[in-house]
């Protein structure tokens, strides 16, 4: 093998790429080589890589960092020729061995945006020797080019949507992820109808027609959600997440929770005669709120995983307290109106929403109203199959990612994070296949 042959392979570069000189520098101990665009090469631009007309030779030698020969730093130093391209004006000619507007090779990028996807933030900055803050503009870098190079919405037709917190101050990330193969599809910064518009519209912008081929989205209730799906998809069926409809009953039970743990605070306390109190003496408020405020994981838990500690509980609460015993029943109830089948499930609804209305309990009842309106949703998600269990898993990786990228610049850096990772598209170290 020829030296120049060697040399290419080593430094990652392509057969248009002239290798005038490699020297190792003393002084800062690294590798540094002079590299050029073969004569023959037609400039293009640096943005758009279409054919363009040599400008000027710019402003001098540039470098670019490439992966380590060993323990030992390697650039790459080139002059940059500018172009004058007829959309983007004069640019910096596009260069075989980086992307635009980057100073590092592809093979270094290529392999920070694995690491990234594989390994902590730590092994990341010690073992590229970077900036953590480099890591997060790389892999946008990556996910830019791999999103060119891929259609990300091909084969859509069962979605779920949700959204993830991402940063305190109330700060999300809306989601779509596929039923079919459990991959992120897309995310954007934001939690409104203008955020999730502009999914539908990429959608459609892929290729005409798309949104017509959706054919389920499950979803929480979140209005902003079933709103832009009646208008971009208005023969859809919307399936409501079972999760979050059980979710509102729990909400529901623990209010009924804290109203009586509130009116056992307040009440008054017995009369007691000297000495100690009888065995069979009646229960002090102070005792009875304790009670209520610790069976709090009791009224929870589904009942096939109760501890025998917190099924005496709920029998003391079916003794002691009624009211908050029947919010408790009534949650249980529409629990198991998901565990039956579609023609079970329908009469078993219409059953609990009337039970929910005569309970006397004015937050369940106005669950009731709630559930009532998103009844066909809740329907159809039992009919068809459907919860928000694939973006569950999802947001929960999605959260582990954004302990990791913490430190980056923008979300759009995380989003590029978790597309790799979760999208299906996760990045190949540097002479795999």
């Amino acid at each position: 093998m020829h030296n120049t042959t060697l040399w290419r392979n080593l430094l990652g570069v392509e057969k248009t790429t002239i290798i005038d000189d490699v020297t190792f520098d003393e002084d800062t101990e690294t590798v540094i080589a002079d590299v050029r665009l073969n004569a023959r090469t037609r400039p293009r631009c640096g943005k758009c890589h279409k054919p363009a007309p040599l400008y000027d030779g710019g402003d001098g030698p540039r470098r670019w960092r490439s992966l380590d020969l060993g323990t030992i730093p390697v650039y790459l130093d080139a002059q940059a020729p500018r172009v004058q391209c007829r959309e983007h004006a004069v640019t910096v000619a596009k260069v075989p061995w980086a992307r635009h507007d980057s100073g590092h090779t592809h093979t270094f990028d290529q392999q920070v945006a694995w690491l990234a996807t594989a390994c902590s933030k730590s092994a990341v900055v010690e073992l590229m020797r970077i900036a953590w803050r480099t890591v997060g503009a790389i892999i946008s870098r990556v996910w830019d080019d791999t999103a060119g190079r891929v259609d990300l919405f091909a084969d859509l037709e069962r979605i779920g949507i949700d959204e993830v917190s991402y940063k305190k101050g109330h700060k999300y990330l809306t989601v779509v992820v596929d039923h079919g193969t459990g991959r992120l599809v897309w995310a954007k910064s934001g939690k409104t109808k203008a955020t999730l518009r502009s999914f539908f519209d990429q959608l459609e912008a892929s290729q005409g027609g798309r949104c017509a081929q959706i054919t389920h989205v499950s979803a929480d209730g979140a209005d902003w959600i079933q709103d832009v799906v009646a208008e971009k998809c208005p023969d859809v069926i919307v399936c409501a997440d079972p999760f979050h409809v059980v979710k509102w009953a729990t909400d529901v039970l623990d209010e009924v929770r804290r109203g009586a743990w509130n009116e056992a605070r307040a009440g008054k306390e017995p009369v007691r005669g000297p000495g100690r109190p009888a065995v069979d003496a009646p229960e002090t408020g102070k005792e009875r709120a304790k009670k209520i405020k610790n069976s709090r994981y009791a009224l929870w838990k589904n009942p096939e995983d109760l501890t025998e500690k917190q099924t005496t509980k709920l029998a003391w609460l079916a003794q002691t307290d009624p009211r908050l015993h029947r919010a408790y029943l009534l949650k249980e109830g529409l629990r198991t109106v998901f565990q039956m089948e579609y023609a079970e499930a329908k009469i078993g609804l219409e059953r609990w929403l009337a039970w929910a209305a005569r309970s006397r309990i004015h937050v369940m009842v106005e669950l009731g109203r709630k559930i009532r309106r998103h009844q066909v949703r809740i329907l159809a998600a039992i009919e068809h199959g459907l919860s928000n269990g694939r973006i569950e898993s999802v947001n929960t990786k999605i959260r582990l990612l954004t302990r990791v990228a913490f430190g980056f610049r923008s979300p759009e850096a995380l989003i590029a994070l978790a597309m790799l990772n979760l999208g299906g598209h996760k990045p190949v170290l540097p002479g795999r296949r």
